[in-house]
């Protein structure tokens, strides 16, 4: 049972007519109360009291949109107890539900559709974001489609044998995927009896085939895709920079500061464990030094264009995507590679991204959500009511 505290709301009011309210929303569970990562919404708690923002955790089922107060949980690190207590009603929400599944729910979406229609309360990053309508978003604008891999819908045999005679390496992935389970490479090998090499990514390791024909081909793939229940993207493979044979990818965080520009949090290196199809960490693949990796690849000077035009790519990708969703966002995650001639590829999207290992990303990760949302608020007092973008 948690704790409940019935804090005096004269403070709490008080405090909430000069600065902004976040609540972190989730989704209620019979078991724990609320699902989500706990240790990731103490630290958006904390850094708030450290900011001097009332920040706590609340469930779709207890935002009241309608009331002056809320029901919602802080976090007393003291005894590390969790704390059910009554707080001013946000004036930004911070959408944390932590699965597809649960945001797709009739009801969840009926809130958040409400939430958005608040003039008083800004809504961070309203859903997950779903990989076909990515690409379909940048390859609309000049500026991101050079950065896009050929990607098709994969509705038919058609499809995968007309990329497959324009690119020796594919990646099949699930359009709602989650930390690479259900990814499937292709690659053709026309020396061997077997020419097509499939390989699934499961929850644990990957399994590997080898067929003669593309209709058997063809049928694995879609036992694949029936089992994960998704449809599937097909997307032409990149030969990226790799380090003793493993490639690797960039993760940069990107989010909203505390002016209201995009700016890059961070960039972090993902390389690939052995035989995993994706860099996925707890795949076998760890975390190292992007400057480190491309230096020992490129040389110093082409390593520093590199980096440059990666720090200005996912500017660019990030205010399009924004457009492309008709849905103000704060901070998305993004999967890049770097390919073995230097050129930037985009793989991926998050828009809510996942804790970065990296301390000094991690720390500006948590001071940029309540700097932007300092940004919303000062701009709703001076506007009266106008909305911001």
């Amino acid at each position: 049972m948690i704790p409940k505290s019935l804090f005096t709301n004269a403070n709490l009011l008080e405090a909430a007519a000069d600065k902004p309210v976040v609540a972190i929303l989730t989704i209620e569970d019979e078991i724990q109360l609320f699902r989500g990562n706990r240790n990731n919404f103490i630290d958006l708690i904390n850094t708030g009291k450290q900011m001097g923002i009332i920040t706590y955790v609340i469930t779709v089922k207890n935002l009241k949109l309608q009331s002056a107060r809320v029901l919602g949980y802080t976090y007393r690190n003291e005894d590390d107890t969790w704390i059910q207590s009554w707080f001013p009603r946000p004036s930004i929400v911070y959408n944390r539900i932590p699965q597809r599944e649960d945001e797709r729910l009739p009801r969840v979406k009926k809130k958040l559709a409400a939430i958005s229609k608040q003039p008083d309360i800004r809504l961070f990053n309203r859903r997950f974001f779903n990989k076909w309508s990515l690409f379909q978003w940048l390859n609309e604008n000049k500026s991101t489609k050079s950065y896009i891999p050929e990607t098709k819908k994969l509705t038919d045999p058609i499809v995968l044998a007309g990329l497959l005679k324009k690119h020796r390496l594919l990646y099949l992935k699930p359009v709602r995927g989650k930390a690479g389970v259900g990814i499937m490479t292709v690659m053709v090998q026309p020396e061997k009896k077997l020419p097509y090499r499939l390989q699934i990514q499961e929850e644990k390791g990957s399994r590997t085939f080898r067929c003669g024909t593309m209709r058997r081909l063809w049928d694995r793939v879609v036992k694949q895709s029936d089992v994960l229940g998704e449809p599937y993207i097909a997307q032409q493979g990149i030969l990226l920079a790799a380090v003793n044979n493993r490639p690797f990818d960039l993760r940069a965080l990107v989010q909203k500061n505390g002016i209201g520009q995009w700016e890059l949090s961070g960039i972090g290196a993902r390389v690939a464990g052995d035989s995993s199809i994706t860099t996925h960490v707890p795949r076998g693949g760890y975390i190292d030094d992007p400057e480190k990796l491309l230096v020992s690849i490129f040389g110093k000077e082409k390593t520093g264009k590199v980096l440059g035009k990666v720090r200005n790519t996912t500017i660019t990708l990030a205010k399009q995507i924004e457009r492309s969703a008709h849905n103000r966002l704060c901070e998305m995650s993004m999967d890049l590679g770097v390919d073995t001639t230097g050129h930037v590829w985009f793989f991926e999207a998050n828009s809510k991204p996942m804790k970065f290992d990296e301390p000094h990303i991690r720390n500006k990760s948590l001071e940029r959500i309540f700097q932007y949302s300092q940004y919303l608020h000062r701009l709703k007092q001076e506007q009266q009511g106008g909305i911001a973008t």
